[in-house]
């Protein structure tokens, strides 16, 4: 059939009928918002490399999380910063650390009205600003390893509904799994950052996690950039330890990423549209360059037909606001 028999722009007229066809749509259901709380006596202190988002104390958090869940965001992954650091970024996993806290705060409110994911690494909590303990210089895998599982299980005691491990140490979610599991909490799910790469486009969260490393980079851990083969083998790797849903990060330079998995992996795909994404757009909207809303909107739709059936984004709360006036 040739033209003028066929006219593929007969079903482009009109609002209805590109609706009737339209092949992506973002779900409300598939949205997770990033919440960063920090010790300290300020309820609020905006993040002066990401407009529109802020650290918060414990207690300012939970007028947060009812905005969060009014907007329509009914999940959101939980970063600590906690007031003091140390070589082995103790913080992580003490029973009164600050995520642990905040996620007690977070469920005694709003109970199973918000499913509370916490991220579980090191960087937050060590003093050198590393995702592990370091030896001789460099980020000891095993003895890392060994402490984010008991960061896992006591973000689960405290009450986290999933936790997701990014710190990119081989064996860490086998670890998560065993000891959850030897805990006897079988229902949790993991989470895995599977396929993180070490990319340009963490600084604006390193500023709101305050979480920079103090020497090197995080390069002998987290992926580099021209590989995708091995992106393949970690993510396989992970679903072989135990991961329920496996993520790439981040999500908008790595979308080949992302389809890939997508089309050789049958199980919960999750993609994070990171800071510095999130961080381009608002620049790009401030001086006048982007129309927000079609920004936000596309740049996320193309995540979502990359293949991501889960998206963490700084934007989840606009998204869903958009969608109950229709207008996504």
């Amino acid at each position: 059939m040739y033209y003028p028999t066929q006219r593929l722009r007969r079903l482009r007229k009109n609002e209805i009928f590109r609706g009737m066809v339209r092949e992506t749509s973002i779900s409300q259901e598939s949205l997770v918002y990033p919440v960063f709380v920090k010790e300290m006596t300020e309820r609020e202190v905006p993040v002066a490399s990401m407009p529109g988002i802020s650290q918060f104390s414990v207690d300012g958090i939970l007028g947060e999380i009812e905005d969060t869940l009014n907007a329509g965001v009914r999940a959101v992954l939980v970063f600590g910063i906690p007031e003091k650091k140390d070589e082995t970024g103790s913080g992580a996993y003490d029973k009164n650390g600050i995520v642990q806290r905040t996620v007690k705060g977070i469920k005694a409110r709003f109970g199973n009205d918000v499913l509370v994911i916490t991220d579980v690494c090191m960087c937050e909590y060590t003093s050198h600003g590393h995702c592990g303990v370091i030896k001789d210089g460099y980020v000891d895998n095993d003895e890392s390893v060994r402490l984010l599982a008991r960061s896992a299980l006591s973000h689960v005691l405290a009450g986290a509904d999933m936790v997701a491990p990014s710190d990119m140490m081989d064996g860490r979610i086998h670890a998560v799994r065993e000891i959850l599991d030897l805990h006897g909490d079988y229902n949790i799910p993991i989470m895995a950052y599977s396929a993180k790469y070490a990319s340009c486009l963490y600084g604006p969260f390193r500023d709101a996690a305050e979480s920079a490393p103090q020497f090197g980079d995080r390069k002998s851990y987290q992926m580099d950039p021209p590989n995708a083969r091995e992106a393949m083998r970690e993510i396989e790797l992970d679903i072989e330890e135990g991961a329920d849903i496996i993520m790439v990060k981040p999500a908008l330079f790595y979308l080949d990423i992302l389809k890939a998995a997508r089309e050789r992996f049958d199980i919960p795909l999750a993609a994070y549209s990171v800071s510095g994404e999130y961080a381009m757009i608002k620049l790009a909207v401030e001086k006048g360059w982007l129309d927000h809303k079609r920004a936000v909107i596309e740049s996320t739709t193309s995540i979502r037909r990359a293949g991501a059936d889960i998206i963490i984004t700084y934007f989840a709360k606009d998204l869903c606001r958009w969608a109950k006036e229709h207008t996504l």
